[in-house]
């Protein structure tokens, strides 16, 4: 039986999503869907706008059939790390035989002969890199600069390269083969707005970043009806009249307290914080309003808002570069956390039991019985992360804060 593997972060989930996974169905012939999907923060270095459990509950709700979260150190990291951990994760399961994700353009066979580049880095390939990186220019597109001089015919191509979920399908096609994973990748062309645009179109199909956009701006939420599968519509409706939509904006409070308290002894600690960028941050200090603004004053032409947003988020969670290795960083997820699954799909759970060569995790008192202490260490990291989300929804909608595994498993 083929089973499609997608990854996502349904941030929320949208029309757009229910056509790229049924399309997939088609495309691979699979009978069944899993999604791997980042927890409460995603790739962007931002939080997500519902929380997981109701972001799972969107998805299942919509044509998959199971949901296993992607742990934050992967989940709010760089396109190879991200990749990394959602890929291995879904070869680790044992039953999923395809990876299937949308593309703005291009096929995947025109994007494995760079993920052999990619791969295998070629002196003309890291000399030009290492020579656009020394002119300033932001890593994205020094590497693309570097491809483009390995593999001329790209040449002109741009959205090959540049689009985001081309960089995305780029990476998972790189790590299929590069650990030699027994996986199929297939593409589908994404319909509708693109990726970064932050008004609602007029087709059904709007982007993720509009959606949040017209929610964070107070937007009449009748408007997101024709955008949006009812289910997903009226579980975010619901999120939104009790107060529990998050934004980065959130968090300021929180960041500008941790970052005054620690100013004397800098921020190299902490993962992709470099001594220059630490001195930026001491620096810009005095001029702090808020979260996103502090990323706008921070970015620079070789460090992107994205990436500035990520290593504020990993200053505020304590995520140190030590952690890439106890977090089992370097190495692939040691446990599968399961959010949620359809009824009419249990048999996956059973299929899972004899197939997968990691811990499938659904209560924490699974966790301590069946995790090293690398799996562990990942996932107490997990629930802080979770626990200081939570905490900043429990003061918007009045209500206890609420931890990790006291939430129910959803099953639709």
């Amino acid at each position: 039986m083929n089973i499609n593997g997608i990854i996502a972060e349904y941030n929320p989930f949208h029309n757009g999503h229910v056509h790229q996974m049924n399309s997939a169905l088609q495309v691979s012939g699979a009978e069944k869907t899993i999604v791997v999907m980042s927890g409460n923060f995603v790739q962007r270095g931002e939080p997500a706008i519902v929380d997981k459990f109701t972001r799972a509950k969107m998805a299942l709700m919509s044509g998959a059939d199971m949901v296993i979260e992607l742990p934050f150190c992967y989940a709010c990291s760089s396109a190879d790390y991200f990749s990394r951990g959602a890929v291995s994760l879904l070869a680790a399961l044992g039953i999923v035989t395809h990876v299937a994700f949308g593309m703005e353009s291009g096929t995947v066979g025109e994007l494995e002969p760079i993920a052999e580049i990619l791969i295998d880095e070629p002196e003309t390939y890291k000399k030009a890199l290492n020579e656009g990186l020394k002119m300033g220019l932001a890593y994205p597109l020094a590497r693309n600069n570097a491809l483009v001089l390995c593999n001329p015919e790209i040449t002109g191509n741009n959205d090959l390269l540049s689009s985001p979920n081309n960089i995305l399908a780029l990476e998972y096609i790189k790590q299929i083969k590069k650990y030699h994973f027994n996986l199929t990748p297939i593409s589908t062309l994404r319909n509708g707005a693109g990726y970064h645009d932050r008004f609602l179109d007029t087709s059904a199909y709007a982007s993720a970043m509009a959606i949040r956009h017209a929610v964070s701006y107070g937007e009449d939420v009748n408007r997101l009806k024709e955008f949006m599968p009812d289910s997903a519509f009226n579980l975010l409706s619901e999120c939104i009249n009790t107060g529990r939509t998050v934004f980065a904006d959130d968090f300021s409070e929180m960041l500008l307290f941790k970052l005054i308290k620690e100013r004397e002894e800098g921020y190299t600690r902490y993962l992709d914080v470099s001594e220059e960028l630490s001195d930026r941050i001491v620096n810009h200090l005095p001029d702090y309003k808020s979260f996103s603004s502090f990323c706008e004053l921070l970015k620079s032409k070789d460090r992107t808002y994205t990436r500035i947003s990520r290593t504020l988020i990993h200053i505020l969670l304590d995520i140190t570069s030590h952690d890439l290795d106890r977090c089992g960083m370097v190495g692939f997820p040691p446990y599968a956390r399961l959010l949620g699954f359809r009824r009419d799909s249990e048999d996956l759970l059973s299929k899972l039991k004899t197939s997968t060569s990691i811990p499938i995790i659904t209560k924490y008192s699974d966790a301590k019985e069946k995790l090293t202490a690398e799996g562990m260490s990942l996932l107490k990291k997990n629930i802080l992360c979770d626990e200081i989300y939570n905490s900043v929804i429990a003061v918007k909608s009045g209500n206890k804060i609420v931890t990790d595994f006291s939430n129910q498993l959803v099953v639709v």
